[in-house]
């Protein structure tokens, strides 16, 4: 990477949903809540247009030119880079995309850590995309929102990265607060913070890894989005909820 000191670092949280599992995607109502794992970006300024992505949980990297995202991004999941590296690189070029002429892009170095285990359901490929998404809003001047944000995430997984996933995960990562969950409309894309009340009470949630993995983009999850559409078309409405 360069030997620039870092701009600043950016993160963003996890996140376990109480309730509302695939419903996301089919315009329901779910009930995320942030968690305290979170996924860190360093950026470091570069004297070209590139953007060099790396990070602590995978020895692959990748340097791309900020001209040449539309290029990669042509089709989701190019296989010209490391897999990990289009949802980083996926956030540039969505974000880009939605911020128009507002963003002015120089190139970047981003080092990414996580403390958010991968391919456990607890959202990392969200916080990585939202955490990305926060620092490159504030350092090309995009000037987007946090819903705004949200979008640039899931257009991020959905057409780069290729996983069919709803807006929930990054809608949980950007929006949510300490002791409290985010009621999402994923229909309306509206929102209202709801607290929790557990520190009050004393209580804790225990989130428990059963070293079971997935992945959004393959498997299980495609195939049961795909159930849903067809279900959907079949009764001839526009989705389940």
């Amino acid at each position: 990477m360069t030997d620039a000191a870092p701009l600043g670092v950016w993160s963003a949280p996890g996140r376990v949903n109480l309730i509302g599992e695939h419903t996301d995607y089919n315009d329901g109502f779910v009930l995320p809540f942030a968690i305290d794992a979170r996924t860190a970006v360093a950026v470091a300024p570069r004297t070209d247009r590139l953007l060099r992505v790396r990070s602590s949980f995978d020895d692959s990297e990748a340097s791309v030119a900020i001209a040449d995202l539309d290029e990669l991004f042509a089709s989701p999941a190019p296989t010209s880079v490391p897999e990990w590296t289009t949802y980083p690189l996926g956030v540039a070029w969505a974000l880009l995309r939605a911020a128009g002429d507002a963003a002015t892009a120089a190139g970047l170095d981003l080092a990414i850590a996580s403390s958010v285990p991968v391919g456990a359901g607890l959202s990392s490929s969200a916080a990585i995309e939202c955490a990305v998404a926060v620092a490159l809003n504030e350092l090309w001047g995009a000037d987007l929102s946090a819903k705004d944000l949200t979008r640039v995430g899931r257009t991020a997984e959905n057409d780069a990265v290729g996983a069919p996933t709803g807006i929930m995960d990054q809608t949980a990562s950007m929006l949510g607060q300490t002791d409290a969950a985010v009621f999402l409309d994923c229909r309306a894309l509206a929102t209202e913070i709801v607290p929790l009340g557990l520190q009050a009470a004393g209580l804790d949630v225990l989130v428990i890894d059963t070293l079971v993995t997935h992945a959004h983009s393959t498997g299980g999850y495609r195939e049961r989005r795909a159930s849903c559409e067809q279900g959907a078309a079949a009764m001839g409405v526009e989705s389940l909820r």
